[in-house]
């Protein structure tokens, strides 16, 4: 029998609340309204009636299993990264096609949902990695922003070595800026 009184609040949460929003709906005048971000679990994913309530029209599945009980088959466009959450699982290829995804959705006023099994390690890694590239924050910044919204995030070591590579890779200064000035 699992007992559940002895759980930590964060795993509580993250068992309890399929969904946070990241980011909210930004509407500025004179442009296209820019779309929200979520971070969940599987079982977000699984009610698609939240889904809906949500205006969620794009997922990020960052798992590795055979089936997905959500996909282009129920009106979502996804895309999918095939990983397991494993210290010997390199993240860092995965990432960029990920954040473009993430900001062509957003800017096209479209809102995302970034999902991993329970939300807590996976697609945390995912956000963070967004949130350093597309919205310039530092990882301890991402991290503790992210951390307030989703307090059960936890990515593994692995994954956080790779995201603070990332950010170091996506602070150095292009080539082309380099050369150019």
């Amino acid at each position: 029998m699992i007992r559940f009184d002895n759980l930590p609040p964060e795993v509580m949460q993250a068992m309890c609340t399929p969904m946070h929003e990241v980011l909210s709906t930004t509407v500025t005048p004179g442009h296209a309204p820019s779309g929200a971000l979520y971070i969940g679990s599987l079982a977000a994913v699984q009610d698609k009636e939240m889904l809906r309530e949500h205006r969620v029209t794009h997922l990020v599945q960052v798992l590795d299993v055979p089936w997905l009980p959500a996909s282009e088959k129920d009106g979502f466009s996804t895309y999918r990264i095939s990983i397991d959450d494993a210290i010997t699982v390199d993240i860092r290829p995965h990432l960029e096609a990920a954040c473009n995804y993430i900001d062509t959705s957003l800017r096209s006023g479209r809102n995302v949902l970034v999902h991993c099994q329970q939300g807590v390690s996976r697609s945390a890694a995912v956000i963070l990695a967004y949130l350093i590239r597309n919205r310039g924050m530092t990882y301890d910044s991402a991290y503790a922003y992210l951390k307030r919204k989703r307090a059960c995030v936890k990515p593994n070591p692995t994954f956080i070595q790779a995201l603070q590579e990332w950010e170091a890779t996506s602070r150095r200064p292009s080539m082309v800026r380099r050369f150019t000035t």
